[in-house]
C-alpha cells in the first residue's frame, strides 16, 4: 500500500512538472503577440510621422527654398487667363523668390486665383482671391514671408514681375510670397526699385497683361470682372 502511494505521489510530481514546462513554452508565443503589436504600433507611428503635413514658416522657409532652388531649376512659366496667355522668365539671380514661385506653381496654388488689383498704367497684381478654397490652400502650405532681394541690379521696367510687401507691420519690406505684380507703366516704375524684389519679367504676351490692366475696377482697385488665372511650368 505504501509503495502504491509513493508511486502515485511520484506520478503527480512528474505530471505537475510537465504542465509547468508546457506553460513556459506558451509564454514566448504570447510575447511574440506583444512584440507584433508593438511593431505594428511603431510602424503606424512612423507612417503618421511621414504623413504629417509639412508647413512652411518664417523659421524654415529660407533653408527650404535654398535647397529647393538647387534641385528645381525651372525658370519659365505660362500664365493663362480668359484674355490670353503670357510667359514669365524667372531670374536665377533671385533664387529664393524663383524657388518660391516654382514651388507654389507645382502645388497648384495659383490656379483659380485672381488678378485682384489693377491700377491703370501702373501694375496688375495677382495671387489672391476672396474664396475660402484659396485661403485653405495657403493654410495647407504655410504662413511665411520672404526677405527682400533688391541688390541684384534688376529694375522695375515695364513687364517686370515683382513681389509685394506683406500688409502686416513690415518695416523690413518682407515679401508676401503668395502674390506678385507686373509693371505695366512705360518705361517702368522705378520708384519701386530698392523696396520690392524684381524676380522675373514677361517675355511674351505683354499685350495680354495690358488687356487686364485696362479692366474697369471698383474703388478698391478690384476688377469688376474677375480675372482668374492658371499657371504652369514650361521650362
Amino acid at each position: 500500500m505504501l509503495r502504491n502511494r509513493l508511486v502515485t505521489i511520484l506520478l503527480l510530481i512528474i505530471i505537475s512538472a510537465c504542465g509547468g514546462n508546457k506553460e513556459k513554452k506558451d509564454q514566448p508565443k504570447t510575447g511574440s503577440k506583444e512584440v507584433k503589436t508593438d511593431s505594428a504600433t511603431i510602424i503606424k507611428e512612423d507612417k503618421d510621422a511621414e504623413n504629417e503635413k509639412f508647413l512652411l514658416t518664417d523659421d524654415n522657409a529660407i533653408e527650404f527654398f535654398f535647397e529647393y532652388a538647387k534641385k528645381h531649376k525651372e525658370h519659365k512659366v505660362k500664365v493663362t487667363t480668359k484674355y490670353g496667355s503670357f510667359i514669365i522668365d524667372l531670374f536665377e539671380e533671385t533664387p529664393y523668390h524663383r524657388a518660391n514661385f516654382i514651388y507654389l506653381t507645382k502645388k497648384g496654388y495659383f490656379n483659380g486665383t485672381y488678378f485682384h488689383r489693377v491700377v491703370k498704367n501702373f501694375i496688375i497684381q495677382g495671387g489672391n482671391s476672396d474664396e475660402w478654397k484659396i485661403a485653405n490652400r495657403r493654410k495647407e502650405i504655410g504662413r511665411y514671408l520672404l526677405p527682400p532681394d533688391t541688390k541684384k541690379g534688376f529694375k522695375h521696367h515695364r513687364g517686370t514681375v515683382s513681389m509685394p510687401s506683406s500688409d502686416v507691420d513690415n518695416p523690413h519690406k518682407l515679401a508676401s510670397p503668395y502674390e506678385f505684380f507686373i509693371v505695366c507703366s512705360n518705361p517702368g516704375a522705378y520708384h519701386l526699385d530698392g523696396d520690392f524684389t524684381a524676380f522675373g519679367r514677361v517675355i511674351e504676351g505683354m499685350e495680354v497683361v495690358d488687356k487686364i490692366n485696362a479692366l474697369p475696377t471698383d474703388v478698391g482697385e478690384w476688377p469688376l470682372e474677375n480675372a482668374s488665372m492658371t499657371i504652369e511650368i514650361i521650362e
